[in-house]
C-alpha cells in the first residue's frame, strides 16, 4: 500500500491545481460527507469521486473497493497539504500560476462540455439507429472451421494426406507432422475467406464438412486441409456490442461538435514557418550570358 500511495503522490501537482481552483470558485456540496480535514479544510466524498474519475486508468487493477478509496484519499490529503503550503508561500499568484490556472480551466471546461455532448448523444434511439445502419451494411459471409497439416514438401504433404484419408485421426497426424506451432492439432478455428492466403482459402471453401483436400501449395509450404464445419457469419446482436456502439456514438458526437466549433471560430495561427521567397527569374539565355567578342 505504501508503494501505491507513493505512486499516487506523483499526481499531487495536478490535484493541487484542481483543489486550488475548486476553493477559489467556492464549490460546496450541501449533502457531501466529510472524509478528512487538513488544517480545517474539508475533503468530501464528492472530492473523492472526482479523484476516482481522474485516476481511473492510473491505479493498479487489483486495487479495488475500500483499499482503492483509501489510496485516493491519501493522495487528496497529500495534495491539499502541499497546496496549502504553496499558497502560504504566495505561489498562488503571478503570471506562471495564472497561465497554468487558465490551462487547467480550459481543460476542465473542454472535458465537461464534451462529456455533456457525449451523454446527450448516447440515447437508446441513437445507439439503435447506429447499430441498424452498420448491421444493414454488413453482408452475411460464409465461414469455415478447418484444420491443416503444414509441411515443407509436396512429397511430405502427399504422405500426410494418405494417412488421414486412410482413417488416421487428423489432429493426431497434425500434432506429429505440422510445422504450424500456432494451430494445436492443426485447428485454425473459424475464419472467413479473406483471412487466409488465396490458395489456401480457395481450397478450403470448396470442401464440404468432413472432406480432406489434396496437397495445396502456398507461400508458407504445403498444406493438407480438413473442413470440420461451415456456417454463415452473422452480424452480432445489439446486446453483444452495445458498449462498442455507445462508445462510437459518443466519440462521433464529440468529434462532430469539435469540428463544428472549430469551423465557426476565427482562428489565426502564427506558428507556421514563413513562406519561402519566390524563385528568382530564370537565368538569362545562353546567348545573352555569353561574353561579347
Amino acid at each position: 500500500m505504501r508503494t501505491t500511495a507513493n505512486r499516487l503522490r506523483l499526481r499531487a501537482g495536478v490535484f493541487c491545481l484542481a483543489l486550488t481552483f475548486a476553493a477559489g470558485v467556492g464549490i460546496a456540496a450541501a449533502q457531501a460527507k466529510v472524509l478528512a480535514k487538513v488544517n480545517g479544510v474539508e475533503i468530501t466524498d464528492q472530492d473523492l469521486e472526482i479523484a476516482r474519475d481522474d485516476l481511473a486508468g492510473n491505479l493498479p487493477p487489483q486495487l479495488q473497493g475500500a483499499e482503492r478509496d483509501k489510496a485516493l484519499l491519501d493522495n487528496l490529503i497529500v495534495a491539499l497539504v502541499v497546496a496549502q503550503k504553496a499558497e502560504a508561500d504566495k505561489m498562488a499568484s503571478g503570471p506562471e500560476f495564472e497561465r497554468k490556472m487558465a490551462y487547467m480551466k480550459e481543460k476542465l471546461l473542454t472535458e465537461l462540455y464534451l462529456g455533456k455532448i457525449a451523454k446527450e448523444a448516447a440515447t437508446d434511439a441513437n445507439i439503435q439507429k447506429t447499430y441498424d445502419e452498420v448491421a444493414k451494411s454488413q453482408k452475411p459471409e460464409p465461414e469455415v472451421h478447418a484444420r491443416h497439416i503444414l509441411v515443407e514438401s509436396e512429397d511430405d504433404a502427399k504422405k500426410a494426406a494418405a494417412r488421414v484419408k486412410g482413417g488416421e485421426d487428423f489432429a493426431k497426424v497434425a500434432t506429429e507432422l505440422s510445422k504450424d506451432p500456432g494451430a494445436k492439432g492443426g485447428d485454425l478455428g473459424w475464419f472467413t475467406k479473406d483471412r487466409m492466403v488465396p490458395e489456401f482459402a480457395d481450397a478450403a471453401f470448396k470442401l464440404e464438412p468432413g472432406q480432406i483436400s489434396d496437397p495445396v501449395k502456398s507461400q508458407f509450404g504445403w498444406h493438407v486441409i480438413k473442413v470440420e464445419e461451415k456456417r454463415t457469419k452473422e452480424f452480432p446482436k445489439l446486446d453483444q456490442v452495445r458498449d462498442q456502439v455507445a462508445r462510437y456514438v459518443m466519440q462521433k458526437a464529440e468529434g462532430d461538435a469539435v469540428i463544428k466549433l472549430r469551423d465557426s471560430a476565427k482562428i489565426e495561427r502564427f506558428d507556421e514557418p514563413a513562406p519561402a521567397p519566390a524563385a528568382k527569374d530564370a537565368a538569362p539565355a545562353a546567348k545573352d550570358a555569353a561574353p561579347k567578342k
